[in-house]
């Protein structure tokens, strides 16, 4: 278990919610949904907006990972580490997935709040959100 997991437990920046599974679909809707809409976003040239979107796509996929163990996040931080700590220090989730996602939440932030971005940054995270959610339904078939 990572220092950054253990923190955000003590923290109670990650603590168990007994509605978890039963939203996990939802989460999954709300990933493609984002996906989808960040897609047009990024067809029609609003590569800010769909930074954005492919990042919340991603966020939504996670979190239905950590739905799936009864858990919720009360940051975007913790919900990286979390991710880390039960998928891929238990090999389910490739290493590759959760730098992607850390990537992806650098990239929505300089969006967001610093008005950076670039058409190259939206398509990377357009091929990574794919492959992300891909990943997420793989898993939490085999539950």
């Amino acid at each position: 278990m990572s220092i950054e997991f253990k923190e955000c437990l003590k923290k109670q920046k990650i603590r168990e919610f007994t509605r978890g599974r039963s939203l996990v679909e939802k989460e999954l809707r709300t990933a493609e949904e984002d996906l989808k809409a960040g897609k047009k976003s990024m067809d029609d040239g609003n590569y800010k907006w769909s930074t954005i979107q492919f990042y919340y796509s991603m966020f939504h996929s996670a979190r239905a990972l950590l739905y799936a163990k009864n858990l919720r996040e009360a940051s975007h931080y913790c919900l990286i580490a979390a991710i880390k700590t039960l998928y891929v220090e238990n090999n389910l989730l490739p290493v590759k997935l959760i730098e992607v996602l850390q990537t992806a939440k650098s990239l929505r932030e300089s969006a967001d709040y610093y008005d950076r971005w670039s058409r190259d940054g939206a398509e990377k995270l357009f091929k990574s959100a794919e492959l992300f959610l891909e990943k997420t339904k793989e898993i939490l078939k085999r539950g």
